[in-house]
């Protein structure tokens, strides 16, 4: 019989255990591993998704066979060097990152990891940076700006193809998703949205995930 706790909201998650099973199954070679420890090493936040969650995006990403990915939050470049690595030679996936300085550093690692053939950084607000892509695309994955995942969700819905998936990190919104301000009602309004267009789930990852399938 499963052991229902967690309804109640503990975890047998611990430090020791997540870092066990990050290296068990998803270990960092040197590409990954220089993108990942940007933050550390230039004093920029450590707001990427862990091991673990890059491993399952690019899992994800072979399951429906992408070819085409856009990423809306770059960072340092590691999601988009683990999506990438889902996609075919002659893939594409394009990151969009409004930091000039960020965006310097991922296509640093977007080369050192070889990725730079099929990763494109395309800097701005991704609110005018979107209506320059075209689709369809095989997938949206979104870890940026809180306030603007409804405006987001919006795109992704008018341009994935049926099948393709959409996903939002941090949906949960660090705890605060159910709070009064405007951050949190847009990403309420992502998560409603994103049912009409997609047969969603949220995944409780650290700070969840939402999984949408398009119909």
């Amino acid at each position: 019989m499963a052991d229902n706790s967690s309804r109640a909201g503990s975890s047998y998650m611990s430090r020791e255990v997540l870092d066990w099973t990050n290296q068990t199954h998803a270990p960092h070679d040197s590409g990954l591993a220089a993108a990942f420890d940007t933050p550390a090493a230039t004093g920029i936040p450590a707001i990427m998704v862990g091991a673990s969650e890059g491993k399952l995006l690019t899992m994800l990403l072979k399951l429906v066979g992408a070819r085409t990915v856009v990423e809306i939050g770059t960072l340092a470049g590691y999601s988009a060097i683990r999506m990438a690595r889902a996609l075919p030679a002659d893939g594409t996936l394009i990151t969009i990152e409004f930091d000039a300085k960020h965006a310097a550093l991922a296509r640093d690692n977007i080369e050192k990891a070889g990725m730079a053939k099929v990763i494109r950084v395309e800097e701005g607000r991704a609110l005018e940076v979107l209506p320059r892509i075209a689709g369809p695309v095989d997938a949206v994955f979104i870890d940026a700006d809180k306030g603007n995942y409804d405006h987001y969700g919006r795109w992704a819905a008018k341009n994935v193809r049926q099948g393709g998936l959409l996903l939002g990190d941090n949906s949960f919104y660090f705890g605060k998703l159910l709070g009064d301000s405007n951050e949190a009602a847009a990403m309420r309004r992502f998560h409603e949205e994103a049912r009409e267009a997609f047969d969603t789930v949220n995944i409780p990852t650290p700070d969840g995930l939402l999984l949408g399938v398009r119909r």
